[in-house]
């Protein structure tokens, strides 16, 4: 890791929890909603013992952390540690300053929105800021549920324990800001940019091909196969492209053969190839 790459993670993990912070003491604590995870209880625990959260925030993950440096690696735990002592430190300095607003309904979806932001970047950053991630892909690795399904039963439990703690109505409110967070979580990893694999099947394959080359600066991969029932030859092609891209490419292929097979699905990653964006035209 160059000396500027690290310099970017270090900015982005503060960045991150920063913005975490805003979304804790600015939005969400003062109207009683809470997260999931660790931030979940520990916001229930200070709101409990009046101790400041960013203490439980530090202690409650600290024993994740350890966990997590033996298992995923020294360089997650490092971003996570970080991540974890500036949202702290920022939940301690922001705690004086009064509430954005008292409307809950907008401090949910504000609060939601803040904080899938900053979880989002610190996560893209190589970090994180809850160790309940950690014991999801500990249990995982036993049991035949998925991470995200460890995640979302352990959070649903902590959401849950918010009507005992609180009322009823901010554990419902605390759900809404958790699945915009969610929501947002998603987008901010993703980007606009979201890639997406096509499989096109059509006798111009060619031409669709040639198409997608120059008019989407895209490359493409054409692939042998043959029908299942008529058992006839066909080419395939393979691309993948931007979510903004979707569209013009749904177009080229209307346009070239009305009744080609196109189908289009989410992939996470892509590294390689000729996947350097080109302007539309």
């Amino acid at each position: 890791m160059t000396r500027f790459e690290l310099f970017r993670r270090i900015f982005f993990i503060i960045l991150g929890a920063c913005l975490v912070g805003v979304a804790l003491e600015i939005f969400l604590v003062p109207n009683q909603i809470i997260d999931g995870g660790i931030t979940g209880i520990s916001i229930m625990s200070s709101h409990l013992s009046g101790v400041p959260i960013g203490i439980f925030l530090t202690l409650l993950n600290l024993p994740f952390l350890v966990i997590g440096y033996r298992t995923i690696g020294k360089t997650f735990a490092l971003s996570t540690l970080l991540g974890v002592i500036v949202l702290s430190i920022a939940t301690t300095l922001l705690h004086p300053v009064q509430a954005f607003t008292e409307e809950i309904f907008l401090a949910a979806v504000f609060g939601g929105i803040f904080l899938g932001a900053g979880t989002g970047i610190v996560i893209r950053a190589g970090g994180s800021l809850d160790g309940t991630e950690i014991v999801a892909i500990l249990f995982s690795k036993k049991t035949p549920f998925s991470v995200g399904e460890v995640v979302m039963f352990i959070n649903v439990f902590i959401l849950g324990s918010a009507g005992f703690v609180y009322s009823w109505d901010r554990a419902m409110y605390s759900l809404i800001a958790y699945y915009i967070a969610f929501k947002v979580i998603d987008l901010t990893i993703e980007g606009l940019n979201e890639s997406k694999s096509c499989w096109i099947i059509s006798d111009n394959y060619r031409e669709i091909g040639d198409a997608i080359v120059d008019r989407l600066g895209r490359g493409v991969t054409f692939l042998d196969g043959e029908g299942g029932y008529t058992g006839d030859q066909k080419k395939v092609i393979f691309c993948v492209i931007t979510r903004l891209e979707e569209a013009k490419l749904k177009s080229i292929v209307n346009e070239l053969d009305p009744v080609a097979f196109l189908a289009v699905g989410n992939i996470h990653d892509v590294k390689g190839g000729r996947f350097k964006k080109k302007d539309i035209h």
